[in-house]
C-alpha cells in the first residue's frame, strides 16, 4: 500500500483518481510522498522514506528543493493548471488600474441609505472617471503558460503587446499571437509600455527587478501589476514612485505590511489562482504526477530533478536512482548488473544543474545487495526498484 500525505486540502476529483492500493494518510512521517499547496516546508525533517513532493500550484518557494534533492526527493509542480485563473485575474487588474472601480464602489456603499443617491451619481462619477485600456501599449515580462495567455487576451482586447521572454519555450512560442510584438531588451518594454505585467519566477536575478532604475525609464504615469511573486518589486522603490506619480497605480496579489494601504495600491489577498477550476486541475496534475513517479518512476515537471521518461516498464524490474550529476555515474551502475549477470534493456538518463536521475529496466529481478551496491556508489543518494 502506497502511501500519501495532504499538508493542505486537495481537491476531491485530484484524490479520487488514486488506485486502490493508494491511502491517504495524516503523518507526514508515514508517507511515500506528499501533496501541499501553500504549507511550508522548510521547517520539517524529511525522513528517507519520503520519495516525492507535488505542488498543486507553480510557485514552490514554501518548499526547500535543494534539501529535498540532497535526500533524493523529488520535487513536482503544476506549470500551466492555473494559467487560465491568473489570466482572468490579470484582465480585471488591467480594467481596475485603468478605471477607478473600487473608488466608486466604495463611494456608493458609503451614501447607500442617501436618498438622493441616484441625483447624486451624476455630479460624483467624474471624481472616479479613468482611462481605456484599448490602444495602450502592454509589456508582458515572462512568457511562459500564464505571460502568454495574458499576451493574448490583452491583444484581443485591442491592446498593443510587446513580450519579453529570452528563455520563451517552444511551446509557449507556439501558442502566441503572431501579433505579439517579442522584444529583445527588457528596457524597451520599460521605456515604451503604459501598462507592465510580469510573469517570472522568484529566483535570486529576479528579486527586486522592478525598482528605482528601472522605474526611472518608464513613462509617467506607467501602470504595473504583479500577479507573480511580490518580492519581483521593490517595494520602498515603488511607493516612492507612486508618491511622484512616476507610477499611477500598483496593482497585486500580494499584500503586505509595507505595501498594504498605500495610496494607488490595490492589493489582493492572493487571489490569483484561487478559483475552483485552477484548484481542481492543479490537483488532477499533481496526482497523476505523482502516480506516474510511484508507479514508473517517470518525473514530469519537476523543479529539482530533470525530466524524465522510460514510458511503462516491460522487464522484470525498474531500478530508478537520484544522484549528483557527476561524471562515470552510469558505467558505476552498470558495472553491478554486469557482475551479477543481469541484462539492462533499457536505459535513460537525465541530468538538471547539479541533480541527475537514471532509470533502467533490467530483465532480472533485483535483490537487495544489487540495490545496496548501487545505493553505495559516491554521489547516489537514493533509489528504488519497481
Amino acid at each position: 500500500m502506497k502511501k500519501i500525505n495532504c499538508l493542505n486540502p486537495i481537491a476531491s476529483c485530484g484524490l479520487d483518481l488514486f488506485p486502490d492500493n493508494y491511502e491517504i494518510v495524516d503523518d507526514l512521517n508515514n508517507a511515500d510522498a506528499a501533496l501541499v499547496r501553500s504549507a511550508s516546508m522548510h521547517d520539517i525533517d524529511f525522513l528517507d522514506s519520503l520519495t516525492a513532493i507535488a505542488r498543486a500550484g507553480a510557485g514552490v518557494n514554501n518548499i526547500p528543493l535543494e534539501e529535498c534533492a540532497k535526500k533524493g526527493i523529488v520535487v513536482f509542480n503544476t506549470p500551466g493548471a492555473n494559467a487560465n485563473g491568473v489570466k482572468e485575474i490579470v484582465v480585471a487588474g488591467l480594467l481596475l488600474a485603468s478605471r477607478d472601480l473600487i473608488g466608486g464602489y466604495n463611494w456608493v456603499k458609503e451614501n447607500a441609505a442617501d436618498a438622493d443617491i441616484a441625483k447624486m451619481v451624476e455630479k460624483q462619477k467624474k471624481n472616479y472617471a479613468g482611462n481605456e485600456i484599448y490602444g495602450k501599449k502592454l509589456g508582458v515580462i515572462g512568457l511562459g503558460a500564464i505571460g502568454a495567455k495574458v499576451a493574448n487576451i490583452a491583444f484581443r482586447l485591442g491592446m498593443e503587446v510587446y513580450g519579453y521572454d529570452p528563455y520563451v519555450s517552444v511551446d509557449a512560442a507556439w501558442s502566441l499571437s503572431r501579433h505579439i510584438k517579442h522584444i529583445k531588451n527588457v528596457e524597451d518594454i520599460y521605456k515604451e509600455c503604459d501598462y507592465i505585467t510580469i510573469h517570472v519566477p522568484a529566483l535570486e536575478s529576479t528579486t527586486g527587478m522592478l525598482n528605482k532604475e528601472t522605474f526611472g525609464m518608464m513613462k509617467d504615469g506607467v501602470r504595473i501589476l504583479n500577479f507573480s511573486r511580490d518580492i519581483l518589486v521593490n517595494d520602498s522603490d515603488i511607493k516612492e514612485a507612486l508618491a511622484s506619480g512616476k507610477v499611477a497605480k500598483y496593482v497585486t496579489d500580494f499584500p503586505n505590511p509595507d505595501i498594504a494601504g498605500v495610496d494607488n495600491v490595490i492589493t489582493l489577498p492572493h487571489l490569483g489562482a484561487s478559483t475552483a477550476e485552477s484548484e481542481d486541475n492543479c490537483a488532477v496534475m499533481a496526482v497523476k504526477q505523482i502516480i506516474d513517479f510511484m508507479e514508473n518512476g517517470n518525473i514530469k515537471n519537476s523543479v529539482n530533478y530533470p525530466a524524465c521518461d522510460a514510458g511503462t516498464c516491460e522487464t522484470a524490474a525498474r531500478v530508478c536512482i537520484c544522484h549528483k550529476n557527476i561524471p562515470d555515474m552510469l558505467t558505476r551502475f552498470t558495472g553491478v548488473f554486469s557482475k551479477e549477470g543481469i541484462n539492462i534493456a533499457n536505459m535513460v538518463s537525465k541530468s538538471k544543474g547539479d541533480w541527475a536521475y537514471t532509470i533502467l529496466d533490467v530483465e532480472s529481478e533485483v535483490n537487495d545487495i544489487s540495490k545496496a551496491e548501487i545505493a553505495s556508489v559516491e554521489g547516489v543518494v537514493k533509489v528504488r526498484v519497481i
